[in-house]
């Protein structure tokens, strides 16, 4: 049961992203803090680009990056455009939101990418599923409640907007993964797992230096300034050693993706615990009470998928 250990480790290490993500945000410019979590993912994953492309050392490998031309890469550059916008999103509603708030909603992803599969790919819903969207969107409901109490109106705060956008993209991405990691004989596009993790933080990192030269530097001065923390490096360390092991734990015989896909959800109880021990988060009870919820809907979402 190694790959149930990786997805363990996976969702631990989801919580730790998020965690580090924000406090690298604590009053501190977006855009470079995103650019360069792009910009040293990769180069995490530039030697593992190199070696595939110039030697055989990583032949046979896990580490091995598959060759391709621009028929693969335009599929991996539409990746890195949904992914990047889901970023984008994301790290500027995590700035301005606790985290115990942020946590639960990004926690709903699983919800709204059955929904896209019912409308994209015409699957139907079972009780079970019908169960847990249910519960996930009365736990939204209940957080708004807990929001308000902190001042958060849900319905009005363009922040909590931006979190619910960027856990749309996120699930947008996870359709858009099905399809590009299933076989051409499944419909899919059959791409390789490393090639599509490297080159999409490449592809990333170039947007965002777009975004910095063109957007933020003209008026950085004008803007919250930019100070280097420690955290920075944390998020593109835990991100990406998340994900590969979330890959790798998929490649194992006798893998589930549906019990996998569903712990790497729980990443938000340790992003949570973080919120409630290192930010000091207010309303504690209330939000625990709104992310069991959430956490019961995947788990009869996940009874309805098995």
């Amino acid at each position: 049961m190694a790959w149930l250990l990786l997805a363990f480790m996976s969702a631990a290490l989801l919580g730790c992203y998020d965690s580090f993500k924000k406090q690298a945000l604590k009053e501190n410019a977006v855009i470079p803090v995103l650019f360069l979590n792009t910009l040293f993912s990769s180069l995490i994953f530039l030697p593992f680009i190199i070696l595939s492309a110039s030697t055989d050392v990583l032949d046979d490998s896990m580490f091995k990056v598959a060759a391709g031309g621009w028929e693969v890469h335009r599929y991996v550059l539409l990746k890195a455009l949904i992914v990047l916008s889901s970023w984008v999103l994301g790290y500027f509603g995590m700035k301005h939101l606790p985290l115990t708030i942020v946590g639960p909603i990004n926690a709903t992803r699983p919800v709204m990418v059955l929904v896209g599969a019912l409308l994209v790919f015409g699957e139907r819903l079972n009780l079970w599923q019908w169960v847990g969207v249910m519960l996930a969107i009365l736990s939204f409901l209940l957080l708004s409640r807990s929001g308000k109490k902190e001042g958060i109106d849900f319905r009005h705060n363009h922040w909590i907007w931006m979190i619910v956008g960027a856990a749309i993209f996120g699930a947008i991405s996870g359709l858009y993964d099905k399809f590009l990691m299933a076989p051409v004989s499944s419909g899919g596009v059959g791409l390789d797992r490393m090639l599509v993790q490297s080159w999409y933080n490449i592809y990333q990192c170039g947007m965002m230096l777009a975004m910095l030269l063109l957007l933020w530097w003209p008026k950085h001065k004008e803007t919250t300034p930019f100070h280097w923390h420690w955290s920075i490096i944390g998020v593109s360390l835990f991100l990406s050693t998340a994900d590969f092991v979330y890959f790798y734990s998929l490649s194992l015989p006798d893998a589930m993706i549906s019990i996998v896909s569903m712990i790497r959800r729980g990443s938000v109880i340790v992003s949570f615990l973080f919120g409630a021990v290192f930010f000091h988060e207010k309303n504690l009870k209330a939000k625990a009470f709104d992310l069991a919820l959430v956490l019961l809907g995947m788990i009869f979402l996940y009874i309805g998928s098995k």
